[in-house]
């Protein structure tokens, strides 16, 4: 009777989740793919357009600029957002003291709802009394136009990006250097090895799935990177920061192109698919 009331509660859970990822996962999915292949307005029945929203959304003008200032976001996020957390991590995992202190005070940006930490960046970037141009004019450097310049416009997304999800990729990190088992360090330094040398030798190694599977989940989230432009910029100055993302809410909710968005959305997930499939596949490699 204990084992059957376990068991019931058990699936009680799966179903709860299966129905969870049923209603706000998979039928959005499966949604956005037929409403790829027809045009409507949500209202009057919709009417089937074969490959005609693909060919619009491709043929946009801006389909060219989102896809090439997502890729650029993706690899400065990753510049910025992958490494840094990692070295942080390391830094926090070698001190002795206050380190509570210190990965609360590394994982703070993350408590903040996302629209608070991009508003407080929108006054950091403002041209007049903003934070950052009071501190260049402190070291006596000309101010930058952070948000209105197409040269500086991107990379500024990029900061609020990475500041916002470092904290949450630090703790994972020194999470994973945390399960290294201290003998291999102490065989490293009986060898005479560095600091470097350990961290080349024994963390890379040890932490080498962990490493992949972080590199796959920030992919993905920057790829689909739309509440930055969408608050900071809106897109501009000159189409410098529109995401695929930002594209997609363009068709759907300026043009009232629901299927050309979905269409969008579509080929954003068929190129996730692609990079997720290479991953995993690169991923079992490594497990053999």
């Amino acid at each position: 009777m204990g084992i059957l009331r376990r068991n019931l509660t058990a699936y009680g859970f799966l179903c709860a989740a299966l129905f969870c990822f049923t209603v706000f996962a998979w039928y959005p999915m499966v949604r956005e793919f037929i409403l790829s292949f027809q045009k409507t307005d949500l209202i009057n029945p919709p009417t089937w357009v074969g490959l005609d929203n693909f060919k619009a959304a491709v043929q946009d003008p801006a389909f060219g600029e989102a896809w090439l200032n997502t890729v650029e976001f993706t690899l400065l996020a990753l510049l910025c957002g992958y490494a840094v957390p990692f070295v942080v991590a390391l830094v926090l995992n070698e001190l002795r003291h206050a380190r509570a202190y210190l990965r609360f005070v590394v994982y703070l940006p993350v408590m903040l709802p996302p629209i608070v930490a991009v508003l407080l960046f929108r006054w950091f970037y403002d041209p007049g009394p903003g934070l950052f141009n009071q501190v260049l004019d402190f070291l006596h450097l000309p101010p930058l136009a952070w948000l209105d310049s197409s040269s500086t416009a991107l990379i500024s997304l990029v900061l609020v990006s990475t500041w916002m999800n470092m904290g949450s990729a630090t703790l994972i990190y020194l999470a994973a250097l945390q399960n290294i088992a201290p003998e291999l360090y102490e065989a490293a330094e009986l060898d005479g090895a560095g600091i470097f040398k350990r961290i080349r030798h024994v963390t890379i190694p040890q932490t080498r799935l962990i490493l992949l599977l972080m590199l796959m989940l920030q992919i993905v989230a920057t790829m689909q990177v739309f509440i930055e432009p969408y608050m900071l910029t809106g897109g501009g100055p000159e189409n410098a920061t529109v995401s695929v993302a930002y594209l997609m809410y363009q068709f759907a909710f300026s043009q009232m192109n629901y299927g050309q968005a979905g269409a969008l959305g579509m080929l954003l997930m068929l190129a996730l698919l692609v990079f997720a499939a290479i991953q995993l596949r690169t991923t079992r490699e490594d497990r053999a």
